[in-house]
């Protein structure tokens, strides 16, 4: 059994933070039923769901993403059932944020609940291939294709988005509000 492990974003204080991997790039219209197939939904643990991430697109995916890749897409992605289980499969896969032209509403709020960096960039999209080597500096919104030395400005994330993301997730995020 493959071991996964759940990665937190790391914000330092007054730093940067970077994003860096091999992009793994897919079409539009995305669902999470691709995602994560139902048939797998019987389990809330991340290590089993990132162990059938993308497997009805790509069979091959979960074999060569390595921890901190970054997972690229066209329009739409996510979009489907409303199950958290799909973003938690992508980050417990190890990809360290999403890339895409646009995310379905309901997952792009599920995605920052469970602390998984995405960002909206149609340009950057359309200047990335399979297997680019992309860097992501999610303070500022600097998409860096290091492949190709071209980058392109996405929104940053607001300073509560910010620090749910940080926080590994909208319950971890609340649970440090509290002081718990």
């Amino acid at each position: 059994m493959l071991a996964f492990v759940l990665q937190k974003a790391t914000f330092p204080t007054g730093g940067t933070v970077k994003f860096s991997g091999t992009a793994h790039r897919y079409g539009r219209d995305i669902d999470t039923d691709v995602i994560i197939p139902a048939r797998y939904l019987n389990t809330s643990d991340p290590a089993e769901l990132a162990a059938h991430c993308m497997e009805d697109l790509d069979a091959g995916f979960v074999a060569k993403v390595a921890p901190g890749d970054i997972l690229v897409a066209e329009e739409n992605f996510g979009c489907g059932s409303s199950r958290e289980h799909a973003p938690i499969a992508i980050k417990a896969a190890g990809v360290s944020v999403v890339i895409a032209k646009s995310f379905a509403r309901i997952f792009y709020r599920n995605a920052i609940n469970t602390g998984l960096p995405i960002m909206e960039s149609p340009d950057a999209v359309d200047g990335i291939s399979g297997g680019d080597v992309v860097t992501v500096d999610a303070e500022n919104g600097t998409i860096t294709n290091e492949t190709t030395g071209v980058s392109w400005q996405a929104q940053p994330f607001p300073p509560f988005i910010r620090e749910i993301i940080e926080a590994g997730g909208l319950v971890d995020a609340t649970r440090r509000k509290l002081g718990r």
